[in-house]
């Protein structure tokens, strides 16, 4: 049986995030020692969907993050604990895919139960109505921002991070304990 430590767990995303990884890097890195992968190699597998896929503002990295974790996560129908086995590949199976969108259903619905949302245009307030009540057109560009103290301070993504952390943990706490 794992052993989880949520605060822990919290902390150590947000300061991946803090040292630069996206929103989807922090959470699945911080999840890579239950999985079997070195942090690096998660860090590779998350990587596109920071910036709400690719900074194109969609849905919300540390969200998708989770959504990569559940595909690791559930292996087998009745949804109990088994080692993970990675050489065996179960999803041609239509109960394991409905198995595993009913947990990634689940975790979106918990996310945006805290947040209000799951996309990112809409967590950082891109999509606000403007005073003729137009709605600006985001701009999609590929460069992220730098990471500034102004940077932090005005986006919410560390605080996405955690909950994604922190909803992941209770449906990994309800699966095992």
């Amino acid at each position: 049986m794992m052993t989880l430590d949520i605060e822990a767990r919290v902390e150590q995303g947000k300061a991946y995030f803090m040292q630069g990884y996206n929103c989807s890097q922090s959470v699945a890195m911080t999840f890579a020692d239950l999985y079997g992968f070195s942090e690096a190699m998660m860090a590779r597998i998350s990587a596109s969907f920071g910036g709400g896929i690719g900074r194109m503002r969609e849905t919300c990295g540390s969200a998708c993050a989770m959504f990569l974790l559940a595909g690791l996560e559930v292996q087998n129908v009745d949804d109990t604990p088994e080692t993970l086995d990675f050489g065996n590949n179960p999803y041609p199976s239509q109960e394991l895919k409905k198995k595993n969108y009913e947990v990634v259903q689940r975790l979106a619905s918990d996310f945006r139960e805290v947040t209000g949302s799951i996309i990112c245009k809409e967590l950082l307030g891109l999509n606000k109505k403007r005073a003729d009540g137009t709605i600006p057109e985001i701009q999609i560009v590929a460069t992220p921002d730098a990471r500034t103290d102004e940077y932090y301070r005005k986006r919410p993504c560390i605080r996405m991070v955690e909950t994604a952390i922190r909803i992941y943990c209770r449906y990994l706490q309800e699966k095992y304990y």
